[in-house]
């Protein structure tokens, strides 16, 4: 399962797409739109990306881009993300204005997300000293070597399979601006071998000074996850908490009860969760008189005989 959206907004702008050699009308102006550049290698059969990000760079004022959505460059599965990234970061010059990047912005019908060939998205960190949010799609190949970036304050990383070595190179990285982290862990048939120790120094709270939403997503492994977050030092200071898209159960929930205080949340996100209803009313019961917004939809049945092995994770292929 990866079935995921195209972005529909970056940096709070609406995303749209770039295509070049067609009159739609008046686009809009620069900085008012999280911009698309892709190519359906199908479709397209003449038209690269780099010809397309050309194109865009003399259609479109770059100085006046904020946000940048790398979608489809090609056959994604053979050629990885250093390609369009090696282009971006050559335009640094020109998109004076960036201020987000996505990479990867593929739906199922254009690459499962683990076919997704990726690279070091930390180029870009490097390229725009003043970007403050980047996100990436797949998790194949991906490298995130430690960092420092003094003006980040949103790492989205979405896959079906998040290898350890990124999760290590990001919690060893230094983003005194980070306020918002979001990691779709997957599951190990797909390359997710993080597990709950390797977490420590961001649960610790040592890490981060500026983080107040954290998302551990899409894991296989949330109902530990949760036992952990329970005694975490992190999460007094978090105001939104997400914890959806994975295989939660009764025993990761009550963990969660029975734990520190969750009453000072803003948000606490479950969906997608394998809860029976008495603890789903539990949880609701415990956190929404504080006004809590508790996201509890989304109650999935396990597969098989209903065992915690038939629990799933949204995405992973």
């Amino acid at each position: 399962m990866s079935d995921v959206d195209h972005l529909h907004e970056l940096l709070g702008l609406p995303a749209v797409d770039f295509q070049s050699g067609t009159d739609d009308g008046p686009r809009p102006p620069a900085d008012a739109a999280a911009w698309r550049v892709r190519v359906d290698p199908y479709e397209d059969e003449e038209r690269t990306w780099d010809q397309e990000f050309a194109s865009f760079l003399e259609t479109v004022d770059p100085a006046g881009v904020r946000a940048l959505i790398i979608g489809q460059w090609g056959e994604s599965y053979e050629e990885d993300s250093s390609f369009p990234i090696g282009l971006v970061t050559a335009a640094a010059d020109r998109l004076t204005s960036l201020e987000a990047v996505f990479v990867g912005d593929l739906t199922m019908e254009e690459s499962e997300i683990s076919w997704i060939q990726q690279s070091d998205v930390t180029a870009l960190l490097s390229a725009y000293p003043a970007l403050v949010e980047l996100g990436v799609r797949g998790g194949t190949d991906l490298v995130f070597p430690p960092t420092r970036h003094e003006r980040l304050r949103s790492l989205t990383i979405e896959t079906g399979g998040l290898p350890v070595a990124v999760v290590r190179g990001v919690l060893d990285s230094e983003l005194p601006s980070l306020e918002r982290l979001d990691l779709w862990l997957g599951v190990s048939a797909y390359g997710g071998d993080t597990d709950v120790a390797d977490l420590a120094p961001l649960l610790s709270g040592t890490r981060f000074p500026a983080l107040h939403h954290l998302g551990l997503r899409n894991s296989e492994v949330e109902n530990e996850i949760a036992a952990a977050i329970a005694s975490a030092p992190l999460v007094a200071r978090l105001r939104t908490l997400d914890l959806s898209c994975g295989t939660l159960g009764d025993e990761g929930a009550a963990a969660l009860l029975e734990g520190q205080p969750l009453t000072h949340l803003d948000v606490l996100d479950l969906h997608h969760h394998f809860l029976s209803e008495p603890v789903e009313r539990r949880i609701a019961e415990a956190l929404q008189p504080y006004g809590v917004r508790v996201d509890l939809s989304d109650r999935c049945e396990p597969w098989g005989d209903g065992g915690a092995e038939g629990r799933y994770t949204t995405v992973s292929e």
